[in-house]
């Protein structure tokens, strides 16, 4: 047992390389944290002759886990395309972060809530975080705050996370909205710490579709235009089910950032309990001026939901590697979960969390629902720090 228990601390030092770039940068840097093993990744947009290296985003992003840490060490070379991550440990509390808005390649506060949702709960103090910067417009490449507060929160609260508080689970408030390109937006993250994950999720039965719910969302438009969105969305939904309530949010003034912006998020819930949510919005690059009415972006956003519920599964397909990654986190014993179709970056991302964690996935496909049941032995992991305590 001696020899066993020295091979797994040594193995748990060794640093994880990577000599393709940025891909998977947060879910990388995630695991790295977790797992307490440096990372060096390498080639970082080596090939662009114009801004090789890190992004504005991503600097931002190392800016942020730091100040969530303590202890962390980042080394990045003289150009940008070569960066070490020794990991600290997570603190959690209350912090602040502003997130770029006029850089290159500017992304939405969902791309860092989705990269830090899955670190929220391991800290040694619950985690209040307030972001600043774009809440909506980038959908077409980010998640919303509303997406993550419908489809990635409650994921949390079915591992477990905040069930021991009185009723202070993990929550996310939009406290003011701004769409891109200006930004000038607020979200309010908010995550209990847990020791540890307190059970294997065992999630697979989809149940059928009853109800679907929404939000359009419109800054400085019409107030109309919102109406407009959530009447195309249900004008195709009513075809297949009669409970199809969209809500129209409109701001305008003082109280929204300077860009104007129109969104919706739909969300299908089934007999079992079980959310599926797809989102759109108006892209003022690709969309030119009239070119495409809000009935259509209505209906474009319910033809994305009813494309995520045939792929079936019980989550979806954006949700499924911070799915698999607290299933990892869990218990050691059986957890069980059932997919649609998996995408690309879910099956890199299992080939990351078989090197970092050395969990490898049983996958079952499922002929009658063309889905896939996915399970695994969790590694027990411990918060120590919240452990101590």
């Amino acid at each position: 047992m001696a020899i066993k228990s020295s091979s797994a601390s040594k193995s748990s030092s060794k640093t994880i390389k990577f000599d393709d770039g940025s891909v998977q940068f947060r879910l990388r840097l995630s695991v790295s944290l977790l797992t307490h093993r440096p990372v060096l990744i390498r080639n970082i947009r080596c090939d662009d002759v114009e801004a090789p290296g890190l992004r504005e985003h991503e600097a931002s992003y190392l800016r942020l886990l730091d100040e969530m840490t303590n202890g962390s060490v980042v080394e990045i070379n003289s150009t940008g395309t070569q960066l070490r991550f020794k990991p600290g440990v997570l603190l959690g509390g209350e912090m602040r972060h502003d997130c770029p808005v006029d850089a290159r390649d500017a992304r939405g506060l969902g791309w860092y809530l989705e990269g830090v949702l899955p670190l929220a709960p391991f800290g040694k103090e619950p985690l209040d975080l307030t972001l600043s910067g774009t809440t909506d417009g980038t959908s077409s490449v980010d998640p919303s705050p509303d997406y993550i507060n419908a489809s990635l929160v409650p994921l949390l609260r079915r591992f477990g996370v905040g069930e021991d508080e009185d009723g202070s689970g993990p929550s996310l408030r939009v406290m003011r909205r701004g769409s891109a390109p200006s930004g000038d937006g607020r979200v309010r993250l908010y995550c209990p710490a847990i020791r540890e994950i307190p059970r294997p999720i065992d999630l697979t039965d989809e149940g059928k579709i009853k109800r679907v719910r929404g939000t359009a969302v419109s800054l400085r438009v019409p107030a109309s235009s919102s109406a407009r969105v959530a009447y195309g969305a249900k004008g195709l939904l009513h075809r297949l089910l009669p409970d199809i309530w969209v809500h129209t949010d409109h701001h305008s003034g003082k109280g929204c950032g300077p860009s104007p912006g129109l969104g919706v998020l739909l969300t299908a819930e089934s007999t079992e309990g079980i959310t599926l949510s797809a989102e759109t919005c108006l892209d003022p690059e690709r969309d030119a001026r009239g070119a495409l009415l809000p009935e259509d972006l209505g209906k474009r956003a319910a033809a994305m939901l009813l494309e995520e519920i045939r792929r079936g599964g019980c989550i979806d397909t954006s949700a499924q590697t911070t799915a698999l990654l607290l299933m990892c986190l869990g218990p050691e014993d059986a957890a069980r979960i059932r997919l649609g179709t998996l995408s690309p970056y879910t099956v890199e991302a299992l080939r990351l969390f078989k090197r970092a964690f050395d969990v490898e996935f049983k996958i079952r496909a499922d002929e009658s629902s063309r889905t896939v049941i996915m399970s695994c032995l969790g590694t027990g992991y411990r918060n120590m720090a919240r452990a101590s305590t």
